[in-house]
């Protein structure tokens, strides 16, 4: 178990950067105010969403990370969980109007909530966890996801009750009555989530159970589908795009979950009216992937992908000679190609979810 981490407080005028739009917080290691605010911080924000512009907004107490987790030596490439930031918010934020189809996916606005939700409340820690490929230099894309102590906790428990020998040595966090928000608590919770993660993804059984991808993806995609339900896939393709960036940096290239995710977010990217300007990339991404695939399950999402790329291709005004031999020499080996179900009704038949139809 790696050591407790001491954070630094930010400032309001960081935390200005978040709201308008910027990058994430940043540390500042040179900082010499108390590791943790005490105050909470209310900053105006111009929303650009619906009707919900020139808002109030609460921050309430951040504790940051002093410094990132050293990079691997030797030239290697090695997977890293870092919670750089956690966030303390009260219960039940108001959801923006369309502002919410962030979920969980680590941006600022998900850090914000009205001034009138917090009346009364309880409060809860959200851990941005960072998660990279990082080599000789950082990972260039790191990708985001916010989760809570339950979320950790229900991993936890899911994989003691599954594999109960592997999860003997590891120390998990308990529960706490009392200081639920302070710096130092939050610190060694951090230590002991990075330890966590870290441990889970050298274990193969572990890494590849249903516990950790629940954990990896859950919130996001039942809020994007959702969203798709809801006709609004502007809002459900980010989601989708950032949960598909985080498996593809902890599972091969070709695994079930990194394929059906990513055949997701090509039937929410051309689903709409206007495919959405990124639609070409991730098709062309998802037909590469199913080159020598031989999951069976996976198999049939082929076709129904197959006849969207030819769609699309047909919208673009591309080539689509290659994509009709392939579904010709298909049909010749006495392939169902026509008349069958678009690639998201293959998409809920293989892995039905709730929150679709």
């Amino acid at each position: 178990m790696r050591s407790a981490i001491v954070g630094h407080r930010v400032s309001v005028e960081t935390l200005n950067v978040a709201t308008s739009g910027g990058g994430s917080v940043e540390d500042d290691p040179d900082s010499t105010v108390e590791a943790f605010e005490q105050s909470t911080l209310t900053i105006k924000a111009n929303v650009q969403q619906g009707s919900r512009k020139n808002q109030e907004f609460v921050y309430l107490r951040i504790w940051q990370r002093p410094s990132r987790r050293p990079l691997p030596t030797g030239g290697n490439v090695e997977l890293c969980f870092e919670i750089p930031f956690a966030r303390v918010l009260p219960s039940d934020p108001a959801p923006s109007s369309d502002g919410d189809a962030a979920g969980s996916s680590g941006t600022a606005a998900t850090a914000a909530v009205t001034s009138s939700s917090t009346a009364g409340g309880k409060k809860y820690v959200i851990y941005d966890v960072n998660v990279r490929l990082d080599g000789p230099e950082p990972d260039p894309h790191p990708t985001s996801i916010e989760r809570r102590y339950t979320h950790f906790l229900r991993l936890y428990d899911g994989l003691r009750k599954q594999c109960p020998q592997l999860l003997q040595g590891v120390a998990f966090p308990k529960k706490v009555l009392m200081g639920n928000f302070s710096a130092e608590l939050i610190g060694e919770r951090s230590a002991a989530f990075e330890s966590f993660l870290d441990y889970i993804v050298t274990v193969p059984s572990l890494r590849e159970s249903e516990h950790f991808l629940e954990f990896l993806q859950g919130d996001e995609l039942r809020r994007a589908c959702q969203l798709l339900d809801e006709r609004r896939n502007e809002f459900a393709v980010p989601l989708l795009e950032s949960t598909f960036r985080i498996l593809n940096k902890i599972f091969l290239d070709k695994s079930k979950c990194v394929l059906l995710l990513l055949c997701r977010l090509v039937a929410a990217c051309t689903t709409s009216p206007i495919p959405h300007p990124e639609s070409e990339k991730w098709a062309e991404l998802a037909l590469r992937r199913y080159e020598h695939v031989c999951d069976t399950d996976l198999l049939v999402l082929y076709i129904p992908l197959l006849q969207t790329c030819l769609h699309l291709w047909w919208q673009r005004g591309r080539d689509r000679s290659l994509l009709e031999e392939r579904l010709d020499e298909m049909g010749k080996k006495g392939i169902k190609v026509k008349g069958g179900p678009t690639l998201a009704q293959a998409i809920h038949a293989l892995e039905p979810r709730a929150e679709t139809t």
